[in-house]
């Protein structure tokens, strides 16, 4: 969790106001106004759990994993920074739940959207749809005959899920391929999913010293070299080709670094076919 300074948090946000007890399509929860802007509604992350039924411990990891994506003040606000230990009562908690709580979140429109990302699921879109008519400011646009911003909105979200899980299963078979051209392929197109850029592949090669090589054959690493020499396997510097690449190494008699020539399997094959 980021750490939020508390004095520059109070500073900036608007005063928050608890509403009441809302009862919208059989959902119970806490109305809030504030924090985010003047009259702006504002949900408690206990609520939106008890409404998706599923454990606050759990909504709160899955925000606390993904903290990167909310912007504090904008998409979520911990209540714990901000406001007086003798305000629980106010937000329909006892002393001990309050005083348990590592964090108490409120989120946004906008952070009850992003947390619809990993929700993802048909009732929690329900859900969604039934409180942003009823309850959060975008019912407004929509008496006033606006566009449909709730499906716009909704739409959005469900392409970004839809990107990350193609994303996901192509990493995964990626992952599974034995196939190393296959792999950065499929990696590549799972980028491209996630960002809209095709991220070219770069092939690994497994590299050998001239050491390894040695050990490998049973010759010694200066052999490796003189064959290396022989058949012009090695690349001008600092450059790099089939068989191997030019890299920087620490010497063993001092600390300068010293150019050495790295082997791929390529260039493994034909030391041991000069050897044969």
């Amino acid at each position: 969790m980021e750490n939020i300074n508390t004095e520059k948090v109070l500073e900036n946000v608007p005063e928050i106001k608890v509403i009441g007890e809302k009862h919208i399509a059989g959902f119970e929860f806490l109305g809030i106004e504030g924090g985010f802007g003047e009259g702006k509604k504002s949900m408690l992350a206990r609520d939106i759990a008890n409404i998706h039924e599923r454990p606050l411990f759990k909504i709160n990891q899955l925000i606390n994993d993904n903290i990167k994506h909310f912007k504090t003040g904008i998409d979520l606000i911990d209540l714990k920074q901000i406001l007086s230990k003798y305000m629980f009562s106010d937000y329909g908690f006892t002393k001990a739940q309050w005083g348990n709580a590592k964090h108490v979140y409120l989120l946004s429109e906008r952070g009850y959207a992003k947390l619809l990302k990993v929700l993802d699921d048909d009732k929690a879109w329900d859900i969604y749809d039934e409180l942003v008519d009823n309850y959060f400011n975008m019912r407004v646009a929509i008496k006033k005959n606006s566009p449909s911003l709730v499906q716009q909105r909704r739409l959005s979200i469900m392409e970004d899920n839809a990107a990350t899980r193609k994303a996901n299963m192509m990493y995964k078979i990626a992952m599974a391929t034995s196939s190393e051209t296959a792999r950065q392929s499929l990696l590549a197109h799972a980028a491209k999913e996630l960002t809209g850029e095709m991220t070219v592949p770069v092939m690994k090669h497994k590299e050998y010293t001239a050491t390894q090589i040695g050990q490998k054959l049973g010759i010694t690493s200066n052999k490796v070299g003189r064959i290396a020499n022989q058949l012009g396997l090695k690349a001008e510097q600092p450059g790099q080709n089939e068989y191997g690449r030019w890299a920087n190494s620490k010497s063993r008699s001092s600390d300068k670094e010293v150019p050495q020539w790295l082997y791929f399997d390529k260039g493994v094959k034909a030391i041991e076919s000069a050897i044969k």
